[in-house]
């Protein structure tokens, strides 16, 4: 199979992706585009280089101008940062330098996600050879699969593929440890979001062996979770609990990938397997027209990846109905955000709403993948699920029950 790979951006290339502008000083101005390829894996049908775009003049120039600029200097180090002009390459270095080395990661990446859109890298998988309270994080993740994680990246790197995808991109090919590298920093990223399930119902104490299976609701989920989504990607979280009884992950979202297993099967589930299926449209709409209805089982667990409600009103509106909503119920929940000032903002929020938090703190499953922000390019890369909140019920609620049982003592 053929690949496409594009070196730098162009301007038909900009015309096909979403974009936006914006001006973050009188001189520096970034383009934010969302190429598939270059914000999620397994996602697109071409792979492409993308980077961001520093010219020294505002938005009032002509498309002209800017194919001129896009084709311009860039960091030779990094491929992700375009400049207009060798002067304003210089009078950026200093902010540059500081991210140059991890964005150069960033690109390596972007390249080899193409693998896992063609299938030629394989996630290790099967049952785990060492009980799973030992595998607290990556490490004893990777020290367990060592073995035959090895044997897995040794063929990648030997592969045709391999020697394709780099004679098609025009740059050299990066020595085997820095690909080797990038492909278990991809594997991280591709294992995060079950594994990060799995620390959820460990953590808040799910019986994943009671009788007619377990469920879980994936809120506020979009194409990075469900786009080209396979069944057997979930495997990982159905080794993390031997002797489980089922599992059923509900993907419920507005921005679900068409075509995603757009169906919530009523079926039951068998043991030892995980079912993936889909629900587009809000989660509260999806509560009253499935849940109070019967026709979808009470999850015994909701997560939300990087819902964002801390970024703006209008986010926090939109979220606002769901939050409740799990709160009043006392639906055992677990949300993931980027870092620590999302981390921090969004415990405020969740406080304000009188929720109980249970625990928080640095997920120790994150993708290790760096993430360029688009909206700043020397701000540091951001990691997904980097770090956790989980909540139960209320801290109304747990008071009046804590009073309610000292009383129930006392008589």
């Amino acid at each position: 199979m053929g690949v496409l790979l594009c070196q730098a951006l162009d301007f038909d290339a900009l015309k096909k992706c979403s974009r936006r502008w914006r001006t973050h000083s009188d001189s520096v101005l970034t383009v934010e585009h969302s190429l598939v390829a270059s914000q999620t894996p397994r996602s697109s049908g071409s792979a492409r280089g993308a980077g961001i775009l520093i010219p020294s003049q505002r938005l009032s120039q002509s498309p002209l101008r800017y194919r001129n600029i896009i084709s311009g200097t860039h960091s030779l180090r990094c491929r992700n940062v375009y400049y207009c002009g060798p002067e304003c390459q210089r009078s950026d270095q200093p902010a540059h330098r500081r991210v140059c080395q991890e964005l150069r990661l960033v690109a390596v990446d972007r390249l080899m996600e193409w693998l896992l859109v063609t299938g030629d890298f394989v996630l290790p998988s099967g049952p785990w050879p060492w009980l799973a309270e030992v595998v607290q994080g990556w490490d004893t993740w990777f020290s367990m699969r060592h073995l035959q994680l090895d044997a897995a990246l040794d063929a990648v790197l030997r592969s045709h593929a391999m020697t394709t995808l780099w004679a098609s991109v025009g740059r050299p090919r990066p020595d085997p440890d820095v690909l080797q590298s990038s492909l278990k920093r991809l594997l991280t990223d591709a294992l995060s979001r079950p594994l990060t399930l799995g620390l959820g119902l460990r953590a808040l104490g799910i019986d994943v062996r009671k009788i007619g299976g377990s469920t879980v609701h994936v809120v506020g989920a979009s194409h990075v979770e469900t786009f080209l989504t396979r069944p057997g990607d979930y495997d990982e979280l159905s080794y993390m609990f031997p002797g489980h009884l089922g599992l059923h992950v509900i993907m419920v979202g507005v921005d679900i990938a068409a075509g995603f297993l757009q169906s919530t099967s009523t079926s039951p589930l068998e043991p030892g397997t995980v079912q993936l299926s889909g629900h587009k449209g809000l989660y509260h709409d999806f509560w009253e027209e499935q849940v109070e209805t019967g026709q979808i089982a009470r999850p015994d667990l909701v997560v939300a990846f990087h819902p964002g409600f801390h970024a703006s009103p209008d986010l926090m509106e939109a979220w606002l109905p769901t939050l409740l909503l799990l709160r009043d119920y006392e639906i055992p929940t677990l949300i993931t955000v980027y870092s620590h000032q999302e981390l921090a903002a969004s415990l405020q929020i969740l406080v304000d709403l009188d929720t109980h938090i249970t625990a928080y703190g640095a997920n120790p499953f994150a993708s290790l993948k760096p993430e360029q922000v688009y909206s700043n390019p020397n701000k540091q890369p951001v990691y997904c699920s980097a770090y956790y909140i989980m909540f139960l019920g209320s801290s109304c609620q747990l008071d009046k029950r804590q009073l309610e049982e000292k009383v129930d003592g006392g008589v």
